[in-house]
């Protein structure tokens, strides 16, 4: 009697194949956004905190109009608009600072999750935390009287939240550069004194004029400018243009090397 000896059985080969898309799902953006509502500290500051504003600056100013007749509590709400989505999305780079201090980027190293898809992740969730402002700041003005025609509505509304990609670039750039526990130090600061410079509490024109011609450079003009031509009917020149494709640019370009010199250190 003979005994054969069974046929080896080939060893099972892990999956090395790429997910799609790097790893970026909806799943994980639902999971990123449920963390981000659950963080009340940043939903006062994005939603509640501007809204307290416009009732508080604009509904004094009830009555007066522009040049063009529309009401100036209009021209106060797109700006707070402006200046909600602008802290909305920079709150995204304190998110990144803190997971790089408690290490959870390492961990992604280990997950099919690409890092290319773990940024485009905080992106979206930075962009749709800015909308999320924008909608809240408009139904405010609109509960409070302000009335204008859907297209100004829509197109300042748009303006102000695609304008405010260029702070999600701020916010990646700055939480990348420093470290956790003092990232929203620099950014609290910063986006209060770019929103002064930029004409979104004071029309620039009562500003001295070396700041004036000063706040033309700043990141906050551009998008301050854009959204608000709808209303006042000043049409879009290129140095708005300029503007806000030049600092998404810069602080992207900063944000992107930040990023390579991050990861290749996990």
């Amino acid at each position: 009697m003979t005994l054969t000896s069974p046929a080896p059985v080939a060893a099972a080969r892990p999956d090395r194949r790429p997910p799609p898309l790097g790893g970026f799902s909806p799943a994980v953006l639902a999971i990123e956004l449920r963390r981000l509502l659950r963080n009340r500290r940043t939903l006062g500051f994005t939603l509640v905190m501007p809204a307290v504003f416009f009732l508080l600056f604009g509904l004094p100013q009830r009555g007066q109009e522009l040049p063009n007749g529309r009401p100036v509590t209009a021209w106060i709400m797109i700006s707070l608009a402006v200046y909600a989505a602008m802290v909305a999305t920079t709150s995204a780079g304190a998110a990144v600072a803190t997971e790089r201090a408690l290490g959870w980027t390492r961990q992604l190293r280990l997950t099919p999750l690409r890092p290319a898809a773990y940024v485009a992740t905080k992106v979206v969730t930075a962009m749709a935390l800015g909308l999320a402002a924008v909608v809240v700041e408009f139904g405010v003005g609109a509960a409070a009287g302000v009335r204008l025609p859907v297209s100004v509505w829509l197109l300042a509304g748009l303006a102000a939240w695609l304008g405010s990609l260029v702070f999600a670039a701020l916010g990646l750039f700055v939480g990348y550069l420093a470290p956790a526990e003092n990232v929203m130090q620099y950014l609290g600061p910063v986006l209060a004194v770019l929103a002064m410079l930029g004409g979104l509490f004071v029309p620039l024109d009562v500003l001295p004029h070396a700041l004036q011609e000063l706040a033309r450079f700043t990141p906050v003009y551009g998008v301050g400018q854009l959204a608000r031509a709808p209303l006042t009917d000043t049409g879009v020149g290129p140095a708005e243009l300029t503007n806000v494709l030049g600092w998404t640019a810069l602080f992207g370009y900063g944000a992107s090397r930040l990023f390579r010199r991050d990861t290749a250190r996990v």
